[in-house]
């Protein structure tokens, strides 16, 4: 960056915004000022950066006044409000929400995919992927580029951290009556549609007409847009796991030319953000707790598909509040 700015988190007090003020202190980034700011319920309370306390703003339309840079994570709704108040008075808004993702005028952003994409925001509003979007091409990318992409198979292995802070309490509480010897009630399930504790649930937000969630659509559409594959077929199945942190995706994967899987793994060296953990033979292959707090995501499993050709299956693993969210905004925001 030229010049120091003036930065704002708005949704300061969830999961995604705490993990941002994280982002901003252990990446030293450059700013002349930081504001926090949250519903007036949260107004008013204290956040500590860089040694400083920090009060809490209320949201309006008209706080945005001398920010350069706001990063929301406040939900959809809240984007739609009040992110382009924020771009009305010059401020870069870097959104989480899907919100703008697949506005034609706004560019969707993976900065070690498409990093020129962050320069063209005309509406001064960039938009953050989905996590699963990011984590999947975090992998699918450098492929990608050696093999030409064709098509996506995956099912996704969700932790309740992409549910915020309420998912991560409802699975604590779940799994503390179960080593109780304690019976799950209704009483204990909010954020799904049953327990989580022990189970899986093949249903992350809302059903579509087809049969496919809306998260499973986000794969299709973000894909496409991100690798600028207009012709790019995808079909995904979205699981909720009873995990913390960090999301995991199988992957097949179809490409123009044909693939090797020596060539598959050498594509990962020197890769910035994503590593290869790939060694079956030692039992060695990535799995949640590698990637937990961390702002690598890890792929291994690689192998070639037995039912397509030119296709390899493989397996990637990323924090979802970090990589997901909160560290690829920050690195957005790098950018511009």
């Amino acid at each position: 960056m030229n010049q120091e700015k003036h930065i704002a988190i708005v949704g300061a007090t969830g999961a995604v915004g705490e993990e941002m003020l994280n982002c901003l202190a252990e990446r030293n980034f450059p700013m002349s000022k930081l504001t926090l700011i949250a519903s007036a319920r949260s107004a008013g309370q204290t956040r500590t950066f860089r040694g400083e306390e920090i009060t809490i703003k209320e949201l309006t339309h008209d706080c945005f006044d001398g920010i350069d840079v706001a990063l929301f994570s406040a939900g959809g709704d809240i984007s739609l409000e009040y992110a382009p108040s924020a771009a009305m008075a010059g401020c870069i808004v870097i959104d989480n929400s899907s919100a703008f993702r697949m506005d034609p005028d706004v560019p969707l952003v993976v900065p070690e995919i498409n990093p020129e994409a962050a320069k063209t925001a005309s509406k001064n509003i960039i938009a953050n992927p989905n996590c699963t979007t990011i984590i999947s091409l975090m992998a699918l990318s450098p492929l990608h580029k050696k093999f030409g992409l064709k098509s996506i198979i995956a099912s996704s292995y969700q932790a309740v951290s992409g549910s915020g802070a309420a998912g991560i309490a409802e699975l604590e509480t779940q799994t503390k009556l179960l080593a109780e010897g304690k019976e799950i009630t209704a009483e204990h399930i909010n954020c799904y549609p049953t327990q989580i504790a022990s189970n899986v649930i093949p249903h992350v937000d809302v059903f579509l007409e087809g049969g496919y969630t809306k998260e499973e659509q986000k794969m299709l559409f973000e894909s496409q847009k991100i690798l600028n594959l207009p012709d790019l077929k995808v079909s995904c199945t979205c699981v909720r796991v009873p995990v913390f942190r960090s999301h995991s995706v199988s992957i097949t994967a179809q490409f123009d030319k044909d693939v090797n899987v020596a060539e598959a793994k050498a594509c990962f060296a020197d890769q910035p953000g994503i590593k290869l953990k790939d060694d079956p033979d030692q039992e060695i292959y990535p799995v949640p707790l590698d990637t937990t707090c961390k702002d690598d995501c890890l792929v291994g499993r690689i192998r070639k598909d037995q039912v397509l050709d030119n296709a390899l299956t493989i397996w990637v693993v990323g924090d979802q509040v970090r990589k997901g969210a909160a560290l690829n905004a920050v690195q957005i925001a790098e950018i511009i």
